[in-house]
C-alpha cells in the first residue's frame, strides 16, 4: 500500500513538472520560450548592474588624518545592492535546473528533441556551467567584510583592503565569463541582443564604460596601496631612531589616531613629508601621483568616483599614450595592460558603434549607391533628359512607397500560412473595393489577395497600351488614371474616363482567363490606360489569374455575367455607343415618319386646290369619251400620281437635307460587342 502511494506520488509530480499550466517554479521550461527570453535579457541586465557594483568595493580603503581606513558607510550600501544581486545570481541557478536542452544526437534535422527529464538536465548542468555559476553567484565579499575580517584579531586596514580586493577581483572573472554564453543564448533564442541600433550602440558604450569604471576603480587601489608602501618604507628607517618616538606601522592605521604614541611621532617624524607626491624625491609615485596632487584621496566619494571614472576612460581612449611611469615593475606591467586593452577595447568600441550606426542608415545608403549607378548608367547611356527625369522620379517614388524593403522576397520566404495572413491583412479591405470582387466568398478572396503583388507607376506613365498583349490586371489603390480608347484606331473615335480608388482595368485578361480552351496568347488590350497622378495598386499576374478564374465557375455566372458587365469598362462604353446608335435610328426613323405624314398633306394639297366646278367638267368629258379613250385615261392617271410622287419626294429630300446637310447625324461608327464571361465547365 505504501508502495503504491508513493509511486502515486512520484507520477503526479512528474505531471506537475510537466504541465503547461503549473507554476514555472515547478515546470520544465523550453529554452526557446518566452519567459526563458525574458529571464535571460532581465538576468543579463542583473550581470550588468553586479559587474558595476563590484568596483565599488575597491574605493573601500581612504586616507583621512594622515592614516589610513576604510569606508563603513559605502561598505554597507555596496553589500546591500550587492547581496540583492547575488540573489538573482541563485535564481538563475535554479531556473536553469529547470531548462530543458535539445539533445545533441537529435540536431541531425531541425531544432532537435528537448530533453526534459530533470535529472537529464541537472546532469547535464552539474557537469558543465553550474561551477562556474555558483563561483559568480557566491557572497564572497559581504562575507569578508562581516564575518571574516572582525573575527581576525591585529588585522590593520591594508591587510583588510588586500584581502578585500583579492576576492572582488578574482570573483570578477566568472561574473564576465557568465556574460558570453548569455549573450549566445539571447542571440540564438531572439536574434539579436538589441532591438534597435540605437539600442545596441548605447549596449556597447555602457560595456567600454563599465571597463573604464573597473580600470578606474583598479587605478585608485592602487595609488592606495602606493601611499601605503611608501609609508611603511619610510617607517622602517625610523623605526631605530633614538630620538623621539620611532616609527611603528600601526601608526599608519586610523585606528591608533587616538594613541599618545602616535601623537608624539606625528611632531618629529618625516615619513609625511617624505611620501609628498608633490616632492618625489624620495618616493616615485609616477602614475598615481594625481590621486594625490588632486586630493582625490582625500575627496568625497562622488568626487572620487567621478575623477577615477574619467581617468579610467581618458587612459583607455589614449590607448595609455598619456601615462608617465616610474621604474617600478607592477607600475610598468599595469601600464602596459592598459595600453593593450585600450587599444583593443576601442577598436572594437568603434566597430561596433560603426556597425550599428550603418544599420540605421544601410537602406538609405543602398538606395543612393543604386541612384548614384542609374545617373552613370543614365549618362553613359546618354538618355534624353525628360527620360532620365522620369527615371529620377520613379526611383524617388518607390524609395517612398518601400523605403528600400523587398516586399516579394520577405514574403517568399514566409511559411504559407503566415505569408496568407500578411497578403489578406494588406490586401483584402483593397480587393473588398472593387465592386467585381464584392460578389465573391471567403475562400475565392483569399485566393486573390495570395497571389497579388505591389505595383508602382509615376505620373505620366502609359501602364497599358492600345493593342498591346495585356498580361496583368490592376487594382488601383492609391492614385488615378485615364482609361481611352480609339477603337482599333477608327477616325472620329475617342472615348476617356478616369479611374479612382477602387477600380481596375486590363478586365481583357479576365475574359480570357475564364475561356475555357484559352490559347497561349495573352488578350490585346483596347484600352490605353495613363497614370495622372502617382499610383500604387495591386497587380494580378496573367497565370496567377487563370488559376483563380477557374474557381468563378462554382459561382453564380449570371450574378457575376451582370456584375462584370456593369463595372466593366469595355461593357460601358459599348453600351454607350450601342445607346447612341439606337437614339439616332429612333431619330432617323421619326425623321421617316414625319416625311411620311408631309408627303400625305401635300397630296392632299395639291387635290384641294382643284375648283368644283372642273372637277364636274372633267368628270362629264370622261363619261363622253370612247371605252378607248377611257382605259387610256386609266392609265395616264396612275402616269400622273407617279409624277405628282416623284415631285413630292424631292421636296421633301430637299427640307430633309436642309435639316442634316451632310447626314453626318445618321453615321454610326462600328462598336464590337465585347466578349462575356463563360462560366462553363471546361471539356
Amino acid at each position: 500500500m505504501n508502495n503504491n502511494n508513493i509511486n502515486f506520488y512520484n507520477l503526479r509530480k512528474t505531471f506537475s513538472l510537466r504541465r503547461d499550466d503549473a507554476p514555472w517554479w515547478n515546470r520544465i521550461h523550453d529554452p526557446q520560450s518566452d519567459f526563458i527570453t525574458k529571464w535571460n535579457h532581465f538576468f543579463l541586465v542583473n550581470c550588468l548592474v553586479a559587474l558595476y557594483l563590484d568596483p565599488l568595493y575597491l574605493f573601500y580603503p581612504i586616507i583621512r588624518n594622515d592614516c589610513l581606513t576604510i569606508d563603513l558607510n559605502l561598505g554597507i550600501v555596496v553589500t546591500f545592492f550587492r547581496t540583492v544581486t547575488d540573489a538573482f545570481f541563485l535564481l538563475h541557478i535554479f531556473i536553469k535546473f529547470k531548462t530543458a536542452f535539445v539533445a545533441p544526437t537529435s540536431r541531425v534535422f531541425g531544432r532537435g528533441e528537448l530533453v526534459k527529464d530533470p535529472k537529464a538536465i541537472a546532469s547535464r548542468y552539474l557537469k558543465s556551467e553550474f561551477a562556474i555559476d555558483l563561483a559568480a553567484a557566491l557572497p564572497l565579499p559581504q562575507l569578508v567584510i562581516w564575518f571574516v575580517i572582525p573575527v581576525l584579531k591585529y588585522t590593520t586596514a591594508d591587510n583588510a583592503n588586500h584581502t578585500l580586493s583579492l576576492i572582488v577581483l578574482i570573483q570578477y572573472v566568472p561574473r564576465i565569463t557568465i556574460i558570453f554564453p548569455l549573450n549566445r543564448r539571447i542571440i540564438k533564442t531572439a536574434g539579436i541582443v538589441a532591438k534597435s541600433p540605437w539600442s545596441g550602440s548605447v549596449y556597447n558604450l555602457l560595456m567600454y564604460i563599465l571597463i573604464s569604471h573597473l580600470l578606474g576603480a583598479v587605478w585608485y587601489l592602487f595609488s592606495m596601496q602606493r601611499q601605503y608602501e611608501c609609508w611603511s618604507i619610510q617607517c622602517r628607517k625610523e623605526s631605530n631612531v633614538t630620538r623621539g618616538q620611532p616609527c611603528r606601522t600601526s601608526f599608519l592605521d586610523c585606528d591608533a589616531k587616538d594613541k599618545p604614541q602616535r601623537r608624539a611621532w606625528l611632531s618629529t617624524t618625516q615619513v609625511l613629508s617624505n611620501c609628498d607626491a608633490k616632492n618625489d624625491d624620495k618616493f616615485q609615485f609616477g602614475i598615481f601621483a594625481d590621486a594625490f596632487t588632486n586630493a582625490v584621496a582625500e575627496s568625497s566619494f562622488f568626487q572620487k568616483y567621478f575623477y577615477c571614472l574619467w581617468w579610467g576612460l581618458k587612459t583607455l581612449s589614449c590607448y595609455g599614450q598619456n601615462l608617465e611611469t616610474s621604474t617600478y615593475v607592477g607600475e610598468t606591467v599595469f601600464s602596459i595592460v592598459v595600453c593593450i586593452g585600450g587599444l583593443i577595447l576601442f577598436s572594437h568600441l568603434i566597430g561596433k558603434m560603426q556597425t550599428y550606426l550603418q544599420s540605421t542608415n544601410a537602406r538609405l545608403e543602398e538606395w543612393r549607391v543604386k541612384r548614384k549607378d542609374t545617373e552613370e548608367w543614365m549618362r553613359h547611356r546618354q538618355l534624353p533628359e525628360e527620360l532620365q527625369e522620369r527615371v529620377r522620379r520613379f526611383v524617388q517614388y518607390k524609395w517612398l512607397a518601400t523605403r528600400g524593403a523587398d516586399e516579394e522576397s520577405i514574403l517568399g520566404s514566409l511559411p504559407l500560412d503566415l505569408r496568407r495572413q500578411i497578403q489578406r491583412h494588406l490586401c483584402l479591405a483593397f480587393v473588398q473595393r472593387v465592386p467585381f470582387f464584392a460578389q465573391m466568398d471567403q475562400q475565392l478572396l483569399d485566393a486573390i489577395c495570395e497571389r497579388l503583388y505591389s505595383s508602382l507607376n509615376t505620373r505620366d506613365t502609359f501602364i497599358i497600351r492600345e493593342g498591346d498583349p495585356v498580361n496583368e490586371m490592376l487594382f488601383i489603390i492609391r492614385g488615378q488614371v485615364e482609361s481611352s480608347t480609339t477603337n482599333g484606331g477608327r477616325a472620329g473615335f475617342y472615348n476617356s474616363i478616369v479611374l479612382r480608388v477602387g477600380d481596375f482595368c486590363g478586365e481583357e485578361l479576365l475574359t480570357w482567363a475564364l475561356m475555357p480552351n484559352s490559347t497561349l496568347n495573352l488578350p490585346l488590350s483596347t484600352r490605353t490606360v495613363r497614370s495622372i497622378t502617382e499610383v500604387e495598386a495591386f497587380a494580378l499576374r496573367a497565370e496567377d489569374l487563370k488559376f483563380v478564374a477557374g474557381q468563378f465557375k462554382r459561382l453564380n455566372s449570371k450574378k457575376l455575367q451582370h456584375a462584370f458587365r456593369y463595372y466593366s469598362h469595355q461593357w460601358r462604353t459599348w453600351g454607350a455607343c450601342f445607346i447612341q446608335i439606337a437614339w439616332r435610328r429612333y431619330l432617323k426613323r421619326k425623321q421617316a415618319m414625319e416625311l411620311a405624314m408631309k408627303e400625305g398633306l401635300l397630296e392632299e394639297e395639291y387635290y384641294s386646290d382643284e375648283t368644283p366646278e372642273q372637277s364636274t367638267e372633267d368628270s362629264l368629258a370622261a363619261e363622253r369619251q370612247s371605252p378607248v379613250d377611257s382605259s387610256a385615261n386609266a392609265i395616264n392617271a396612275p402616269l400622273g400620281g407617279r409624277a405628282l410622287s416623284s415631285r413630292l419626294s424631292r421636296r421633301l429630300s430637299i427640307r430633309l437635307t436642309d435639316l442634316d446637310p451632310d447626314g453626318s447625324n445618321l453615321k454610326m461608327p462600328k462598336m464590337f460587342k465585347p466578349q462575356d464571361l463563360d462560366f462553363s465547365a471546361d471539356q
